[in-house]
């Protein structure tokens, strides 16, 4: 009967370890997994206050000629010239944006200058400085380094079209009265409406330009 009663009790000791181990073991990985979400919300939050760092960045750009406010803007980073333009009441009467990007993103420290239509026009005969060859640079205009070598008949001067191969300097000033009569061209094809330019000649420059 002792034997009995000690066989029973080292059973239930037994099953009592075995019980206890199991819910150790299972409050330990309950504790595991709570540390894990708590650790990814904690990641998740990092990120979402980074990315809202990012958004509310703010950026200092200098707006100057044809707009009604000229100036210096505390813009979002995310703006872009159009953006500026508005803030800064946006154009006036004779603005010219034709050889500006309004969607390009503003940068810090960018300068932004709006043309008149005077200035783009005294482009063409090389006598004011629009873009290029400035003593301030506009950080906004297009940017024709991309057209892999070929000459932009709309805004190319007089020098530069007589990059042209069979261009001389008479048919370069024919494109440029061309151009201050009749505006810009709407078409590669359109320089063959310029006096001295035939279907044949434009057969030869046509690899050579673009708009």
């Amino acid at each position: 009967m002792k034997k009995l009663i000690l066989i029973l009790l080292g059973i239930s000791l037994v099953l009592g370890g075995v019980i206890f181990v199991i819910y150790k073991n299972n409050e330990s990985n309950s504790e595991e997994v709570v540390d894990i979400f708590k650790d990814n919300e904690k990641d998740e939050d990092k990120k979402e206050d980074s990315n809202d760092n990012k958004d509310n960045s703010k950026v200092v750009v200098d707006i100057k000629g044809m707009v009604a406010n000229p100036g210096i803007y505390e813009v979002d980073s995310t703006s872009r010239v159009n953006d500026v333009i508005v803030l800064a009441g946006g154009l006036i009467e004779g603005a010219d944006t034709s050889l500006i990007n309004l969607a390009k993103i503003v940068e810090d420290e960018m300068t932004i200058i709006i043309y008149s239509n005077s200035e783009v026009l005294e482009k063409y005969k090389e006598e004011i400085c629009v873009c290029k060859k400035c003593d301030i640079v506009n950080d906004a205009c297009i940017n024709n380094d991309d057209n892999n070598g070929l000459v932009n008949i709309n805004s190319a001067g007089l020098e530069e079209l007589q990059k042209i191969e069979g261009i001389g300097e008479s048919k370069a000033k024919a494109i440029i009265e061309y151009r201050e009569k009749n505006g810009y061209f709407q078409d590669i094809e359109d320089i063959k409406k310029v006096t001295g330019i035939g279907e044949s000649l434009f057969e030869k420059i046509k690899i050579y330009i673009t708009i």
